[in-house]
């Protein structure tokens, strides 16, 4: 049986799962979940999109990649159905 490495210090960082939803709800709940990391100070984070045909991939990204709250984000590794996203530490507790 081969063993997989786990790593521990992504294992306990929060996520929001969108499978099943539509692009327009992700989007909200993506933007309350960014508000929400915020106020609690954490650093980075996931979003689960899944693989399928990328639409919630896309909609993660531009959704993202205009806010002034994240710092940088980058499809997960090894798995490209998750986004991992770091905050920017000078804009986390502004609101948009």
């Amino acid at each position: 049986m081969k063993k997989t490495f786990v790593d521990p210090f992504t294992v306990n960082l929060p996520y929001i799962d969108l499978h099943g939803l539509d692009r327009d709800i992700a989007r909200v709940m993506i933007l309350d979940f960014i508000n929400d990391n915020c106020k609690m100070s954490n650093n980075d984070f996931y979003i689960i999109h899944g693989n399928g045909s990328g639409i919630l991939r896309k909609t993660v990204i531009d959704t993202v990649k205009n806010d002034k709250r994240i710092l940088k984000y980058e499809l997960g590794n090894p798995n490209i159905g998750c986004t991992r996203i770091w905050l920017n530490k000078n804009n986390v507790n502004k609101k948009y």
